[in-house]
């Protein structure tokens, strides 16, 4: 053979994977081309690389102790780079950097997390307002009663992964203008965990986990609104194979009301009431979120005015206190009158001296035109 890969690195031949990975990054540190830019350097490290990619390789390493060489012309190698072999460049980082499976090398977690879900929870203003206990029915992933969690049919584990070799991932070398190239995918038998199930579970079909609807009491603050967001941390989805729970994620949607507008925490309504009414006065019956109340409306009341009920809004999220009820009045003024109620409203005129009240004028309050007119000095 060409060259002593073993002597290369400086190994014994019944050298471990672990201390022919030592080897190498003492070596790599020693000459690689940015600590020592000489040419004859280079091409050692050049050697020191490809040793290592043959010997951190079992099939490679095989071949190489039956006296084939991966990398000469013909015996399973590519050339390229100069003659030389591809960089490992995952090594090399872990090299300098002390890198490792924290670099993303080795197998996938084989345990994740589960998804959360979002679920829309419709309610109406009143238990919006004063909070309520609902429960919700949803499907969702939950742990598999018969392998709880394994995957495995009963009796039977996880065998490791005859294709990468419990690794979670497999190489390929490919030739680039740079050279031959290492590069690690995934393993695709195992999905990149290491181990497969040659025997699944009948229940879950190896996943773990089996989809059921389910059905949980949650409990809802008073003073959310439209659109407010409940986090039940760890309610969620079942991981596959077993894995923690992801969170379920309640979005409030809230019902109009036929008489409330909710404005924050404020509710506003408006009455409208007959103009003999708001004259003489008058006194009704309201029905708000906390039963009837009794309005007094005062003589006089013009339209546009607001009665404030205190506390009877929302309750204040975060419990401290509760927003107002405010009631705008309307008053309405008879479109159609017969010849008897005419008479008496031209009577009632009369008295208070309105039969020819053109109606009075206030400044500051002209349109848009009427600003401009101003402000030119037109007439």
């Amino acid at each position: 053979m060409a060259r002593d890969y073993y002597q290369v690195l400086g190994v014994r031949r019944d050298a471990s994977k672990d201390e022919i990975k030592k080897a190498y990054r003492r070596l790599a540190r020693e000459l690689h081309p940015d600590i020592n830019p000489d040419p004859a350097t280079q091409e050692r490290f050049k050697e020191v690389t490809q040793a290592y990619e043959v010997l951190s390789d079992e099939n490679k390493r095989r071949m190489f102790d039956m006296g084939q060489d991966p990398f000469a012309p013909g015996g399973g190698g590519a050339g390229g780079f100069g003659g030389a072999a591809g960089f490992p460049f995952d090594d090399i980082m872990n090299a300098f950097f002390g890198g490792g499976q924290a670099g993303g090398r080795g197998p996938r977690e084989r345990v994740r997390r589960g998804r959360s879900i979002k679920i829309r929870v419709e309610l109406d203003l009143a238990e919006t307002a004063f909070g309520v206990t609902k429960e919700i029915t949803f499907p969702t992933a939950i742990l598999c009663a018969t392998c709880q969690g394994e995957g495995t049919a009963a009796g039977t584990h996880r065998t490791t992964c005859d294709m990468c070799h419990g690794q979670g991932e497999v190489s390929q070398v490919t030739r680039s203008f740079l050279g031959q190239v290492m590069t690690s995918r995934p393993c695709p038998q195992c999905g990149g965990q290491g181990s497969v199930i040659p025997d699944p579970c009948p229940d879950c079909a190896g996943e773990g986990r089996v989809r059921e609807k389910v059905t949980r009491t949650v409990k809802i603050p008073a003073g959310v609104d439209d659109g407010t967001r409940i986090q039940l941390a760890g309610e969620g989805e079942v991981g596959p194979n077993g894995g923690p729970r992801g969170d379920i994620i309640l979005e409030i949607v809230q019902r109009p009301h036929p008489t409330f507008e909710r404005r924050g925490d404020d509710l506003h309504c408006t009455v409208t009431v007959p103009m003999t009414a708001a004259a003489l006065g008058a006194s009704f019956a309201f029905e708000t979120l906390d039963g009837t109340e009794n309005i007094d409306l005062r003589p006089g009341t013009n339209s546009g005015h607001v009665i404030t009920l205190p506390n009877k809004g929302v309750t204040h999220l975060d419990g401290g206190g509760r927003g107002d009820l405010r009631i705008r009045v309307d008053v309405e003024t008879p479109g159609k009158l017969d010849e008897e109620q005419e008479g008496l409203l031209r009577k009632l005129a009369e008295l208070r001296g309105e039969d020819r009240a053109p109606g009075r004028f206030s400044p500051g309050h002209g349109g848009l035109f009427a600003k401009l007119r101003d402000a030119f000095g037109a007439k």
